[in-house]
């Protein structure tokens, strides 16, 4: 959510900051605003409501500002209506300083008082006009220079945030701070990118510095220092991005997300292989991971938002039926609030895409002061979860730009699976044959994939007969409930379409009095012990007038007495038939949210990355 950028060289700085904040459009925004300076003159600001579109067209494509330095953002509402008022940047009364933010504030009506009181007027609803006007209150008063003005207003401030600051008498250089907000900065020869995502700043460099938490840095042209929040400095090395800023394009696909969905494959196939030797063996040593460590695991935490959520889900039915281990599934935002009960013993496993959610990386913090082991799956190198956790497993998914995820979901499956293989053969769950047989199935995963992938006009074809649908009921059992839940939300998030996902046996408890005639029912029927049991479920809604999709494995085609309308996927092991039956799901709400005439890739109130709570 939000987007920053920034840039700081010899050349025109509007359009590439134009073109920075169009990699950011898939982390959602309603309004946006640059501000550049052209030597010692004024800041010019310029912003406007709406797409980006709106704000090129303003510009004339960032021509009409003129000057080598500047920042821009992208903004998602939370304080104050969707305005150019409110939207940034920001700035101080005099121009003195001038800012963009991403985050929340939340203290800040108690600082917006003070200001008040020191005669600070305020002009928009927003809380990042109070941290420019703090800022500028600190810089005045006790004239230590930028540094020490961010520091103290860090100091005082209490939330998240990421800034990126412009000061009257430093004409010449831009400064950023952070505290659970990303931000990344690239230098390449005289200029310097910054931006709170790598996509924005890819096409320049791939050699980049991630800001620490808490920490200030100071942006020549060409040059990067750091400074923790004593104003001491601070010493970094850059860190390599291996996908390139070909990878973030469409590729002569239509939508971000259906290129991403034929990336699964890829992203499967490579998060596999960081992780599985020539031999065919699984090797944790770069999570860091011992054999040891392993056996002494009591039970298991999985703590995660959204699709990653559903990732848990899963891998609770994997891991306490491969290694026997208690595993229970939270989704962070409550995870944090409950004062959960955790043994020395535990081990915490924290999911996240992009390793910034606000309250994943809040609950890794919460299980880190309670003194347990916790473990990152995340996507992002160098974000605050990998560099946080105690163990980190990257998923090889490559840069993720559509808001609903696909290859990030199936490749976090992916570490999941691996992670209960290895768990499972270390303490004696199942011999080393039976390892070395799944890792062998797991391997066939990729093609399985491309194998649903090449009948997805089926899958079209069902989708605009049921354009018009208002409400779809997903019902599964066991991990095939796991399938539902991802199902249903990627229904939701593009196609617009209410959709619920139950566990089948509880269809006849409340909700079956919601299905009637034409009402859309998709039942999931994986898993071969509990398929006569969704089946029957399925019967239930039928007779109620529903009109029925199967999702099963190839073989069970006596389902097609029952349902109107199916869709097979190729056997597998049934621990990993939410990686081949999330496929048809996935194309299904891709191809409902087409038809409708919808933003596939930017779904309205969505934002990709969720970094406040």
């Amino acid at each position: 959510m939000c987007g920053i950028v920034g840039f700081n060289g010899y050349r025109q700085a509007a359009p590439i900051l134009l073109e920075g904040l169009s990699k950011l459009e898939y982390r959602g925004y309603d309004s946006a605003g640059l501000a550049v300076r052209n030597g010692t003159a004024d800041v010019e600001l310029v912003k406007a409501k709406g797409r980006l579109r709106a704000l090129y067209e303003k510009t004339n494509g960032g021509m009409a500002m003129e000057g080598t330095l500047g920042i821009g953002h992208t903004r998602w509402a939370t304080h104050g209506e969707p305005s150019e008022t409110n939207a940034h940047p920001h700035c101080s009364d005099d121009r003195n300083v001038v800012a963009v933010h991403n985050g929340i504030i939340e203290n800040y009506k108690e600082l917006q008082e003070k200001l008040l009181r020191n005669g600070y007027r305020f002009y928009s609803q927003t809380d990042t006009e109070v941290a420019v006007k703090l800022i500028d209150y600190y810089f005045k008063k006790y004239k230590g220079g930028p540094v020490d003005a961010i520091a103290r207003a860090m100091m005082r401030i209490r939330g998240s945030y990421a800034l990126a600051v412009l000061f009257k008498d430093c004409p010449d250089e831009i400064y950023v701070a952070r505290k659970d907000s990303p931000m990344v900065i690239g230098l390449a020869g005289d200029e310097t990118y910054m931006a709170s995502d790598v996509p924005a700043i890819l096409k320049y460099t791939r050699s980049v510095y991630y800001i620490g938490n808490r920490e200030i840095a100071r942006l020549g042209k060409g040059t990067a220092e750091f400074f923790n929040i004593d104003r001491e400095p601070v010493e970094k090395e850059p860190t390599e991005i291996k996908w390139d800023a070909e990878a973030a394009e469409k590729g002569g696909f239509e939508h971000f997300m259906i290129k991403e969905i034929h990336e699964q494959p890829k992203a499967v196939r490579d998060t596999i292989n960081s992780a599985v030797t020539e031999e065919g063996t699984i090797d944790l040593s770069a999570l860091q991971f011992t054999d040891e460590m392993i056996r002494n695991i009591s039970n298991i935490q999985i703590v995660a938002c959204g699709s990653a959520y559903h990732v848990g889900v899963a891998g609770q039915y994997v891991f306490e039926d491969l290694c026997r281990i208690p595993v229970r599934v939270e989704l962070a935002s409550e995870f944090r609030y409950r004062n959960p009960i955790l043994d020395p013993d535990t081990l915490v496993i924290i999911i996240s895409q992009s390793g910034e959610t606000a309250d994943s990386l809040a609950a890794l913090r919460e299980a880190k002061e309670r003194g347990v082991r916790t473990l990152g799956i995340v996507n992002v190198i160098g974000s605050s979860i990998a560099r946080e956790a105690d163990h980190v497993f990257y998923t090889m998914a490559g840069p993720e730009i559509a808001v609903a995820t696909t290859k990030a979901y199936s490749a976090q499956l992916i570490c999941i699976y691996l992670l209960a293989i290895r768990f499972a053969a270390v303490r004696g769950n199942i011999t080393e044959e039976k390892a070395a047989e799944m890792i062998a199935e797991l391997r066939t995963l990729p093609d399985k994939i491309e194998r649903i992938l090449e009948d997805k006009e089926r899958i079209q074809w069902f989708a605009a007969k049921f354009s018009t649908a208002r409400d779809i009921f997903f019902i599964g059992r066991g991990i095939d409930y796991a399938i539902t839940l991802e199902g249903s939300l990627k229904m939701k998030e593009v196609s617009y379409i209410h959709s619920e996902a139950y566990a089948a046996g509880e269809l006849k408890h409340g909700t079956i009095s919601l299905v009637e005639d034409g009402t859309l029912v998709i039942g999931s029927l994986t898993q071969k012990e509990l398929y006569e049991k969704t089946l029957s479920n399925m019967v239930e809604c039928k007779s109620r007038g529903a009109y029925l999709m199967g999702l099963t494995n190839y073989g069970n085609y006596s389902i097609e007495d029952t349902a109107d309308f199916t869709v097979y996927i190729p056997r597998t092991d049934p621990h990993y038939t939410t990686s081949l039956a999330v496929i048809p799901l996935q194309l299904l709400g891709y191809y409902l949210s087409v038809t409708k005439g919808l933003n596939v890739d930017k779904p309205r109130n969505l934002a990709k990355s969720v970094t406040v709570e």
